[in-house]
């Protein structure tokens, strides 16, 4: 029987169009993505790595090609991948409880059980006694772990990781890189992070995948060697093989200097 990726990324072109020009935000993208694994994209501003994730999430079509999801194609935004932003927009007025069962209520899943599951869920996170606090009481990466609760309260099958942790102190985004990372393998979640921050990149990483821009292309693919694979992210940035898979990283990204382009993600 044929294996059936989770994620599938056939022929992807997609053009933004205003009232002045057409710009090629990405071209001719090919990818796939199996279950469990977690993939990173890095580029350059303007490579259109945002552009690629709203596509995976169906927030709007592609102008060309096509995105699958477990085999079927992506026609709008589903239940089955949930979406990690840099800012973990909660609402003020509501409980920390309250925020993470939002997707439960927008679906029509919150009742009593699925209740206790997010209490579970935030337990696991760290967040064990904080049901019933509000988010202005809780620190800038105390408020993501909600935000990662929210996403994963709904049990989507990918999850799409969107700079999560960029606006945080050095070692809170550690912390919760460790976290994330943890979390995920235990549930066997699939996901595609989207960073500045090739460091990140390749601690979290199974495979990364290096965009070019002008416009945005897949230009190559480094797998991470499985020793770094099996650590923990903060533990892996300490091996001495991690040095050189950052060193080759650079390398890659410092191909695309001096090449101009508009900003598209």
């Amino acid at each position: 029987m044929k294996h059936t990726p989770v994620l599938e990324l056939q022929q992807l072109s997609h053009v933004y169009v205003n009232e002045k020009e057409a710009s090629l935000a990405v071209e001719q993208i090919d990818l796939t993505v199996d279950r469990g694994e977690f993939i990173s994209l890095v580029g350059p501003s303007g490579c259109g790595k945002t552009t690629v994730l709203s596509l995976l999430a169906g927030l709007f079509p592609p102008t060309k090609g096509q995105v699958l999801l477990g085999g079927e194609r992506v026609e709008g935004p589903s239940p089955k991948v949930g979406y990690m932003l840099q800012q973990d927009y909660l609402f003020p007025w509501r409980t920390i409880r309250e925020n993470a069962a939002i997707g439960l209520e927008i679906s029509g899943r919150k009742t009593e059980k699925t209740l206790r599951a997010v209490d579970e869920l935030l337990s696991e996170l760290g967040l064990p006694d904080a049901g019933g606090r509000y988010p202005h009481e809780l620190s800038g990466g105390m408020r993501q772990r909600v935000a990662l609760a929210r996403t994963l309260a709904t049990e989507p099958e990918v999850l799409l990781l969107d700079e999560p942790f960029s606006a945080l102190d050095l070692h809170i985004k550690l912390q919760l890189e460790d976290l994330v990372h943890q979390t995920l393998k235990r549930l066997g979640k699939t996901a595609v992070l989207v960073t500045h921050d090739l460091a990140e990149a390749a601690a979290m990483s199974d495979r990364i995948i290096v965009l070019g821009r002008n416009p945005g292309h897949i230009r190559s693919e480094i797998s991470v060697h499985e020793h770094i694979r099996a650590a923990a992210p903060m533990a892996a940035r300490k091996l001495p093989s991690f040095q050189e898979l950052f060193d080759s990283l650079w390398a890659e990204l410092d191909k695309d200097d001096g090449e101009g382009g508009r900003s598209n993600g």
